[in-house]
Parts: C-alpha cells; structure tokens; sequence
C-alpha cells in the first residue's frame, strides 16, 4: 500500500479510507493507496505553514534549498529504474517512455536546484538621497494538482521551482497515476528535506483536490487537467483571493507545407498523436497540409499509421494502453460515433499478441474525412485517433501565416 507523505512522515489517511489502484494493463488493482480528506489536506497545509513560519525549511537559505534539490535529482536517478518501473505500471506507457520521463523528474531537481540562489532583488534609482529596494519573497503555501498523463514529469514542473524560490508545497496527485510522485516525496526526506517542506494528499480530485484549491490558507495553485476542472480550480482559489496557473485543454497545430519533408514531417505527425497513447498536452490536435501535397502526404500518413502496435510497458512498443476505463470508454464511444456518422477507418494500428484481455488498450485509428462540425472534429478525445476535415476552407488562415495556397486539415483529438 502507498501512503501519504505529510509533516515528514508517511501516512495513511485519518478516517482510514482507501483507494484501490487499477493497472491499465490487466484492468486489475495492484495496490491500494490512501483516500485523503479535507481532514487530511488540512493537516498538510498546517505542516507546510509551521515549516515555512517556525520550522526548519523557512530559515534554509537559498544555497541550501539547492542543494537539497541537486541531491534529490540525484537521488532519483539513483532509483531510477524503480521510478520507471513504478511510472509505467501505473500509467500503462511503454518503458523507455517511463524512463524518459524519470530522466526529466531528475532533471527538473537539477535545474532548478542550480536557480535557487540565482534570483536576487533589485536596487532602484529613485530621488535624491533615495533609493527602492525590491526583495523577493516565497508566496508561501503552494499547492499542486498534478494530472495523470505525465506525473513524475509534471511534479518536477511544478514542484521544483516551487521549493526552489522557498516555498512550502503541498501536491494532490491524480488517484489514477501518483505512485512515482510518492515515491519521490519519500526520497525528498531521505536527502534532507525537513518536515513540511513537501507533502503529497492522494485521494479523490472532488474530495481532496476540491479542499485544497479553496484552502483558506494556500497561498498559490496551480492546476493541470480539464477545463471544467480548471474553472472549478479557478473559482476556488478566487474566494480566497488566491493566484492560480491553470493549464487546461486546447487543440494545437501541425502545419504541413508543399516544401516540407514528408520524411521528417511523417514520423513528428504520427508520433505526435500516438506517444503516450494520444495522452498529452503536446499532442497534434490539428493538421493543415497544402492541398497541392495533399493525397501524397495523406497516404503517407496512413502508411505510418497503420504500421503502428500497441502493446504493454515492458513490450516497449509504440504505445501501451489508456490510463483507465473512463478514458477507454471514452476514446472507443468516439471512434464508434465516427462509424455511426458514416467515416471509414483508413488506417489503424495492432494491438499486440499476448497482451491481457482486460487492459485498457486502444489501437491507433486514423478515420476519413469529417464535416467540421462534428463531434470528431470539435471535441477532444485524448486518445490515438485522427480524421480529416471534409471540405478544404482554411486559405484565409493559411495567408494568415503569410503562404498562399488552400489546405485541407486533419484533426486528433486531445485534452490535458
């Protein structure tokens, strides 16, 4: 069982609740992790203000809080292979995806641990026989509410800029995937991190995300998931009066012109819908390709599509499965009402042999033509699937980017 890591200790949550956690792999749960409360992230925030008001971590200086994070970006790659291997069985992503993205955790610690004593404040010229100093403060209280798509990586992020600048933080992960994010909590003690400085809350995003974005005594949030979320986020955090940062869905672009390389453009478009599983926030939710190169580049494009296989973590193949089943059912009643409104698959990827019956596995499908106004053109899926706008009407935003010409758009759905 994973716990909870408040006040330098590791706990269970204190009404004793738990959650089970479900390996996109097989479908089957694997370990059970603490259902945190309001009680608990209450205690959390408590231990992060003591730290920075009467504690240890608010009289460390800026020199020390970088080294304390150079050591734990050591001390994560030191357990690296564990941190991968607890990164991919939790999310469902290939290994080497896993180990690039522990690589990126350790290198967040580093970069940041070198910055801690690189900001200063400022001297101002102001009237005769006067000057304005400005110094820099913490804010204070940080809380994080991490996704599930990229959790190790989107922890060092958040939180490592965070400790950076002398702030205490306290971290919601998502119940879906928060394992690694534990894990690194715990080393943060090993290395020397006092008690309070980092604390992680797992539990339900509703229960335990919901009290700590409106905790009277957070001093900043930020937050990473959906917009509906977000605006709950945001409007927690305005009661109190409280910044937030949200990162929250979008649909981002490929542009594919007549003098492009379809050797380089391929591959970056394929991938870019299929890594992770379709699962990021950097995903190519569009595609406008000169109309000029457009069945050549198309078939290109189903070419590498269909050559695609799914698989799970230790297969490293190009993708594992969807973090679990909402997003399977979500990803499958997508490529369904596709069907139903009469798109034909024109590529799509292998599932693998032998992988679990039961896992959340989805192959990559690349759909005909839409109309721009349906659902697979305007909702974001999140998933390995793309389709093609019906009609080719982009030559205004095409100029817009100061090249003539008609284009066709292809789109894939997405969201944070």
């Amino acid at each position: 069982m994973a716990n909870m890591v408040i006040n330098g200790q590791s706990v269970a949550a204190q009404n004793g609740g738990t959650l089970d956690v479900i390996s996109p792999v097989d479908g089957k749960s694997f370990t059970t992790l603490p259902r945190g409360q309001a009680a608990d992230v209450d205690l959390a925030v408590k231990a992060a203000r003591a730290a920075l008001d009467s504690g240890a971590w608010g009289k460390t200086t800026a020199l020390d809080r970088g080294r304390l994070l150079v050591r734990l970006g050591e001390s994560v790659l030191e357990h690296h292979e564990e941190l991968s291997l607890l990164e991919s069985r939790d999310t469902g992503k290939p290994l080497s995806t896993a180990r690039a993205d522990i690589t990126a955790l350790a290198r967040y610690f580093e970069f940041y641990g070198g910055a801690a004593d690189k900001v200063h404040g400022q001297t101002i010229p102001y009237q005769e026989d006067y000057s304005v100093q400005v110094i820099r403060e913490p804010l204070g209280v940080t809380a994080h509410i991490i996704p599930w798509n990229y959790p190790a990586q989107m922890f060092g992020r958040s939180v490592a800029p965070a400790l950076a600048m002398g702030n205490a933080a306290v971290v919601k992960p998502a119940e879906d995937a928060c394992l690694s994010i534990v894990s690194t909590a715990e080393l943060a003690l090993e290395v020397g991190f006092p008690p309070g400085a980092l604390n992680v809350v797992t539990g339900l995003g509703e229960e335990a995300g919901a009290a700590l974005s409106g905790h009277s005594d957070i001093n900043f949030v930020t937050f990473t998931g959906s917009n509906e979320v977000g605006v709950l986020v945001q409007q927690a955090a305005a009661r109190n009066a409280v910044k937030c940062v949200l990162e929250l869905g979008g649909k981002s672009a490929h542009i594919v012109f007549e003098d492009a390389s379809f050797k380089r453009a391929v591959p970056a478009i394929v991938k870019g819908i299929v890594h992770n599983a379709g699962q990021t926030c950097t995903a190519g939710s569009r595609l406008l390709v000169q109309k000029s190169i457009y069945e050549a580049f198309m078939k290109a494009v189903a070419e590498a599509f269909a050559k695609t296989r799914v698989g799970t973590p230790e297969m490293d193949l190009t993708c594992g499965p969807v973090v679990n089943r909402s997003q399977f059912d979500r990803v499958n009643r997508y490529i369904a009402r596709g069907l139903a409104d009469g798109l034909k698959i024109v590529a799509e990827g292998t599932i693998a042999d032998g992988v679990p019956a039961d896992g959340y596995y989805v192959k990559p499908t690349l759909f005909s033509a839409a109309a721009h106004e349906s659902d697979l053109f305007t909702q974001e899926i999140f998933g390995p699937v793309l389709d093609r706008e019906r009609r080719a009407s982009a030559t205004r935003r095409a100029r817009h980017q100061g090249r003539p010409g008609v284009y066709q758009r292809l789109w894939c759905g997405r969201r944070y």
